[in-house]
């Protein structure tokens, strides 16, 4: 039962990330992130890791409908999104690269035999104690990378969203209202 579990969640979280980015409606786009963190989720409760199950649902999810009110308030919900330059093909070639490169550093440790430990082994430690343990030894640098990531992405959000903020509708009159939606409706 938990293979088919497995299987079935990593089928539908793939499909789920699959309509996020390729998905031209924000609305759409976050919804599917939204339930494909959801069942991202219910991989951790298959492996036995219910404190990081429960972290998945409070932290991610919970940022991730953060966002999705964010991308409801700043952006033109029912319009799609339209971009006006194509990606470029080096542009992709260096992005799979440079994942292929960070999974292999972050992975090379564990594929190489008689790698010890670095962090000791607790004998009756509690679930999040050893996820602490773990997270605060051995992970200690990914996991600050990822809240360095994190902190950046926010405050490139923040400044995004207030030049969106010096056109504002409250301030425009009617005609200049009235032209705006023109303009947004092409």
């Amino acid at each position: 039962m938990e293979t088919f579990a497995f299987y079935f969640l990593a089928i539908s979280i793939t499909i789920l990330f699959t309509i996020t980015v390729w998905s031209k409606n924000i609305l759409n786009a976050m919804t599917a992130l939204a339930a494909g963190m959801i069942l991202i989720s219910g991989l951790f409760f298959i492996l036995r890791a219910d404190f990081l199950g429960v972290v998945q649902l409070i932290v991610y999810v919970g940022a991730v409908m953060a966002l999705y009110a964010f991308g409801m308030m700043f952006f033109d919900a029912t319009g799609t999104v339209k971009e006006k330059n194509r990606p470029n093909f080096t542009v992709l070639l260096l992005g799979v690269l440079t994942a292929v490169l960070l999974v292999g550093i972050f992975t090379a440790p564990t594929l190489i035999n008689g790698v010890p430990s670095f962090y000791p082994e607790m004998a009756g430690a509690t679930n999040p104690q050893a996820v602490g343990l773990v997270l605060f030894t051995k992970y200690l640098v990914p996991f600050e990378v990822a809240a360095i990531m994190l902190l950046v992405a926010m405050i490139a959000g923040i400044i995004l969203a207030g030049k969106k903020m010096d056109n504002s509708i409250s301030r425009m009159s009617e005609e200049e209202l009235k032209a705006q939606l023109e303009k947004d409706s092409k």
